[in-house]
């Protein structure tokens, strides 16, 4: 694996990269949030709109629709730990580069589907690709070049996710109407490679000691300096400190330590509910509106809101994570969740439906931010990929899960309150686990030990 320690072929002097007039980091997050963009073919928000015209066409059940796309979620999910392995081991450029190839190709190979196992392949490569990878591998990049303001810039970069989840599904629809759904198809996958692959190879660089600065732009002859905790320390460690200290040397966990902390468990536990429910409540969205009398036209309505919302909790999530420990944020998310849903219950107007929106929009917005930005911080760098990879195996796993709790609890009760009411206990221990996640104790005694405690 390539070091982080500055000896990179970019950090050569008169290098056009080192010659930038500001921190190379920020053209790193422009590409992750291109990455994010372009995640769309593998994300729900445009599968959805590709079922009706597929169904029509090939005459198969949306029954078989719907378990096709949940075995591809769940085959996704088997594929998280190799891809963030290959992450830590081959670098961003070279990870990503392959696997946007693999997205163009995954998207044509839909538009030319005749049967159902090839259906199901195409499911699989895309949601192990659109949902997982692009996600994973974007969120490495952004935690591997920034530490200071790791927050702030995770927020910045899910712009390209609000983006996707805005513009996508009427392009999308555009493209079918004038097209029909095979080329459809098949022009989403040439633009994955039109939009993303030459900034992959072009842009791309692994860390920011390989081009001869350290994260956030901070020159390396520089880090020995005294310098303020609350300057260097991301906030999440600042619980621990409060005082002047020189700079502590990051920690880095291999995925087996990792293992081995009550933190990675805590965290994971946390990152469970969040998925789970809000792809129940997204996925039956029009008919939880429904059976309180509320129309199609306007649960539609309510659904376009979601994005933008959830851009704004995204950079309120962001800028808090940097000043806040983010063990805090993502129990005040879970809170929110729970919130979230008992308001679900009582809708019985408008302005109700349109409320509960924002609540779902701030707990995806402030859990998505922060479960982001901590595991760089409790963990260091240099091992992200195959230890985020790991949760994430987890999170796609129970996120694939989400609307069959639902759909089953409505099929036995005809109420979409009670599955409301019995999962409500998900968050509310997601919210327990998540302050129960504390840093973990070889990060607390390094910290500790390279500063003045009283």
């Amino acid at each position: 694996m390539e070091s982080m320690n500055g000896t990179g072929a970019d950090s050569r002097k008169g290098s056009w990269i080192t010659s930038t007039p500001f921190y190379y980091g920020w053209v790193i997050l422009v590409v992750a949030g291109i990455t994010h963009f372009t995640s769309a073919p593998g994300q729900t928000y445009v599968v959805s709109i590709f079922l009706e015209p597929m169904i029509d066409d090939m005459g198969w059940s949306r029954t078989v629709f719907s378990g096709l796309y949940t075995a591809g979620s769940m085959t996704a999910a088997l594929f998280m730990v190799a891809v963030g392995k290959a992450l830590d081991r081959f670098g961003a450029r070279k990870t990503l580069a392959i696997l946007c190839v693999l997205m163009g190709f995954a998207a044509i190979w839909i538009s030319g589907v005749d049967a159902k196992w090839k259906l199901y392949v195409g499911f699989a490569a895309l949601r192990t690709i659109g949902q997982g990878s692009f996600g994973l591998v974007a969120t490495t990049m952004i935690s591997t070049w920034f530490v200071r303001m790791r927050g702030r810039a995770t927020a910045l970069s899910s712009l390209g996710g609000a983006a996707s989840m805005t513009a996508f599904p009427f392009v999308v629809h555009l493209l079918i109407e004038s097209l029909g759904w095979r080329q459809a198809w098949t022009t989403l996958g040439i633009s994955v490679w039109v939009l993303l692959l030459v900034p992959v190879i072009v842009l791309i660089r692994r860390s920011p000691e390989d081009i001869g600065v350290l994260p956030d732009g901070d020159q390396i002859h520089k880090s020995s300096e005294k310098i303020s905790g609350s300057e260097r320390i991301p906030a999440i460690e600042n619980e621990l400190l409060g005082k002047s200290a020189s700079e502590p040397s990051e920690i880095h966990f291999k995925l087996s330590e990792a293992l081995r902390t009550k933190s990675l468990w805590m965290l994971v536990f946390s990152s469970i509910a969040l998925p789970l429910i809000m792809t129940g409540l997204m996925f039956h969205h029009v008919s939880i509106l429904g059976s309180k009398g509320l129309s199609p036209a306007l649960a539609a309505g309510t659904m376009g809101l979601f994005g933008p919302l959830m851009l704004v909790a995204n950079l309120g999530g962001g800028y808090l994570s940097d000043r806040m420990p983010n063990r805090f944020l993502l129990a005040a998310g879970q809170a929110i969740l729970v919130i979230t849903m008992l308001w679900a219950m009582t809708i019985e107007t408008a302005w109700q439906a349109v409320f509960y929106i924002v609540l779902a929009s701030l707990s995806v917005g402030l859990v998505g931010t922060t479960n982001t930005v901590i595991w760089a911080n409790y963990f260091g760098r240099r091992y992200l990929g195959s230890i985020r990879g790991f949760a994430t195996t987890i999170m796609v796993a129970f996120s694939a899960l989400g609307a069959l709790p639902f759909g089953i609890i409505y099929d036995r009760s005809e109420s979409y309150d009670t599955a409301i009411l019995i999962l409500l206990v998900l968050p509310v221990f997601a919210c327990i686990f998540s302050l129960l996640a504390l840093p973990p104790q070889r990060y607390t005694k390094s910290i500790e030990s390279s500063i003045n405690v009283p």
